[in-house]
């Protein structure tokens, strides 16, 4: 029988989800306070946060490097890995947020939040020092943040970043979300970087799973 590919419909999206293993109190807590305290509403799907927690798991890392904390809540779903997450953030808002909910967490010990940009943060880390990296910050960001992140990782390091089907409209023929078509440069860029084995999961918003080889 030839090998054949089914297509993904908001359908099979639901059933994904009703069918993994969920968020438990605690996170669905964050994310209302989140809510609440005008936080935007982008954080990861928890089916999405769920198998980053088991790809991180699988591989037994150790060190983990994300870029975006927003509110925290994938940080937590990381580090309850068994990982060490160091989580980098530039709007003190979601810092102050962050910090306030990371410290009542299960995970505080394993997770350090780090203030600042990106591009500030990152090149003070030491080379093949993280065990897997997480980009879920500004889109027109991510080549840079890649860059660094190759150089960050081990061989054979984990790189997963967030959004690759731009918020719904990868394919949109008028795309309303001004951040698309850097969405869409960066994962051509992505799947022509020499050195990474990758592919796009099907998964909350689109996740890149890639090994750095």
């Amino acid at each position: 029988m030839a090998s054949t590919s089914s297509t993904v419909t908001a359908e099979h999206f639901r059933y994904v989800a009703a069918r993994t293993t969920p968020e438990d109190d605690f996170l669905k807590e964050l994310r209302g306070a989140a809510a609440k305290a005008g936080l935007p509403a982008i954080h990861i799907a928890p089916e999405q946060g769920s198998f980053m927690r088991i790809l991180l798991t699988l591989m037994g890392a150790k060190e983990v490097v994300e870029v975006g904390t927003l509110g925290g809540y994938s940080a937590i779903w990381m580090a309850r890995s068994g990982a060490r997450v160091t989580t980098i953030e530039k709007h003190e808002k979601h810092a102050d947020f962050a910090e306030r909910w990371i410290a009542k967490s299960d995970v505080a010990s394993r997770v350090s939040l780090l203030r600042g940009a990106g591009m500030d943060v990152l090149p003070v880390l030491a080379d093949a020092s993280k065990d897997a990296a997480f980009l879920d910050a500004d889109k027109a960001g991510y080549p840079a943040y890649l860059k660094e992140c190759l150089r960050i990782l081990r061989p054979g390091g984990l790189l997963l970043v967030d959004n690759a089907f731009a918020f719904g409209e990868l394919l949109a023929r008028q795309a309303t979300d001004p951040e698309v078509e850097s969405v869409r440069k960066f994962n051509e860029i992505m799947a022509k970087t020499a050195g990474l084995s990758g592919v796009i999961v099907p998964i909350g918003d689109g996740l890149w799973v890639a090994v750095k080889c």
